[in-house]
């Protein structure tokens, strides 16, 4: 994991191109960058993320935030109140009741085939074109109703 202003990437090698491949994960929006030493990886992943806010700041729309701490689930009434009544039980408010299940569920997170989730990933082909080192994708979300500015990729590309 690499972590600069809060963003947090996600980095794969392609042994076929010798590549480092990153990818902002924290983020609604899409961030990639790319390097061929760690040196120029981490360079790219640094830069890529100023692009961004310089590039949000110039389109004068906020960037999209690591996350905030706060999401919106939809259950069933019966569900609701079975969670609530075991929060009270506990002695603790929905929040904290909730927010301590989805800590230990965590703790024990596997993927579908019963494997216990993995830091590692494997190298995928990535989109960036010819000598492009990163680019971004600012999505945003009005534009589900219509509104707001179109989604805009934007590439780096490599110099000299």
């Amino acid at each position: 994991m690499m972590e600069y202003k809060g963003y947090m990437a996600k980095v794969a090698f392609d042994d076929q191109t010798e590549v480092f491949h990153g990818e902002i994960i924290n983020t609604r929006d899409v961030i990639t960058f790319q390097g061929q030493s760690v040196r120029e990886l981490t360079q790219a992943f640094r830069n890529s993320i100023e692009d961004y806010l310089q590039f949000c700041r110039e389109l004068g729309v906020a960037p999209d935030k690591p996350f905030s701490g706060q999401f919106v689930t939809r259950i069933s009434p019966k569900l609701h109140r079975q969670i609530n009544l075991a929060a009270t039980l506990c002695n603790k408010s929905l929040n904290a009741w909730v927010t301590e299940q989805l800590q230990k569920a965590m703790q024990g997170a596997t993927q579908p085939e019963g494997k216990k989730v993995s830091r590692k990933s494997k190298a995928r082909k990535h989109p960036l074109p010819g000598r492009c080192k990163s680019a971004f994708l600012l999505n945003d979300p009005g534009l589900a109703k219509g509104v707001g500015i179109k989604p805009t990729l934007l590439f780096r590309f490599w110099e000299g």
